[in-house]
């Protein structure tokens, strides 16, 4: 009887407690969508912010940074309607009064080094080369082993084919780099590199190798504004030597790999295009494949490029050593500048390169495409 006493009081108590809570008012952000992809491939962006005065949202949807304006209803939901978009996936990033604001209703996102950025997919028979195909899928780990060079743990991500764990055969390595602002991640997440690589070896376009994705963003001096040339060229110089000394040999310690140049290929973005540039010119011997997407030798860099890599440059054995040099760019880059004064240099030295100019600027949707043509072309 005891127990039924202190049952029903614990009850009464727990249905008082109840009562007196006040009850959470019903807002518009409680059944809110964002972002809503339309089967006319426009994609609606909504965020409820009742108290904002302004908000805009900008991303790679559009050839320009310039940020799009959304508008407000009686509710507090701000909205606007992009497109249509041509299929792919797109980042993109809210302001919200002046703040960086990550869409609370799109838990898909893009890391970097000091910032996030949200992405969407439009989905479409354009983007099959980059999807989640039902093929036979490698592995993409996350990889921690200790820099010399910098003298701390770093992490890369290293993508292997289908069946390297169940063989004892050796693979080729392909070095692929990012660019600024991201980290070891980037290729392997917005970059779709793991998904892009499995369906061409799946549809015998390309052969099944290691794919090694390293931090190209080096730790910064403590300083305010942007970095200056003699900064740049430091960070350009310890992610050499990173490469060299501690990436490449725990790579090769870790994985069958084959060692030779004609079995490595290197290749990057932006910044990575710059380091790859760089790592192509001091050390010419280590890499038969390289690759630069959207990049070139940036400021500074391009008045001394000629007298910095002269011996490389004035070598009429370079071209031997190259199975293939690819270049490729966005005519909306905003780069193209410094891409166009390193061809020049290239052409004076009778550099040997294939080029490819597409359409679009210095976007991820572009970088994919790129990457999807470049891998057939390697060990060969």
């Amino acid at each position: 009887m005891r127990r039924i006493s202190l049952t029903l009081c614990a009850s009464l108590i727990v249905s008082g407690l109840l009562a007196q809570a006040p009850r959470r008012q019903p807002t518009p952000n409680d059944t809110l969508k964002s972002p809503r992809v339309m089967d006319d491939k426009r994609v609606a962006i909504q965020i409820y912010a009742p108290k904002a005065s302004e908000v805009t949202v900008s991303g790679d949807f559009t050839g320009t940074n310039k940020p799009v304006n959304l508008t407000k209803n009686d509710l507090g939901v701000w909205s606007t309607t992009l497109g249509p978009l041509r299929p792919d996936y797109y980042t993109y990033t809210l302001m919200v009064d002046g703040v960086r604001t990550a869409d609370p209703k799109n838990p898909v996102i893009k890391q970097g080094i000091s910032s996030i950025e949200n992405v969407m997919s439009v989905p479409g028979p354009e983007t099959a080369f980059e999807e989640n195909e039902m093929v036979p899928h490698g592995e993409v780990r996350e990889v921690w082993y200790p820099s010399s060079t910098l003298d701390m743990m770093r992490r890369m991500h290293v993508y292997t084919s289908p069946g390297y764990d169940k063989g004892n055969a050796k693979y080729p390595v392909f070095y692929l780099l990012h660019g600024a602002g991201d980290d070891d991640s980037g290729w392997n997440s917005i970059g779709r590199a793991g998904f892009i690589i499995d369906n061409l070896i799946a549809a015998g376009k390309a052969k099944p190798m290691i794919v090694v994705m390293p931090s190209g963003s080096m730790p910064l001096p403590p300083q305010t504004g942007m970095p200056n040339g003699q900064t740049m060229n430091r960070m350009r110089d310890l992610f050499s030597a990173e490469l060299l000394k501690d990436v490449m040999p725990v790579v090769e310690k870790t994985y069958r790999t084959l060692n030779k140049p004609e079995n490595r290929a290197l290749a990057g973005l932006s910044m990575g295009g710059f380091q790859t540039l760089d790592i192509t010119m001091t050390h010419p011997e280590l890499f038969n494949y390289v690759g630069v997407f959207s990049s070139g030798f940036f400021g500074a860099t391009v008045d001394e490029a000629e007298t910095k890599y002269a011996k490389v440059l004035n070598d009429p054995s370079f071209n031997k050593g190259k199975k293939l040099f690819w270049v490729a760019i966005g005519k909306d880059d905003f780069v193209m500048d410094a891409n166009k004064k390193t061809l020049a240099l290239l052409d004076k030295h009778n550099i040997k390169y294939q080029y490819k100019e597409t359409s679009g600027g210095h976007t991820w949707i572009n970088w994919r495409q790129y990457l999807n043509e470049y891998v057939p072309l390697l060990f060969n």
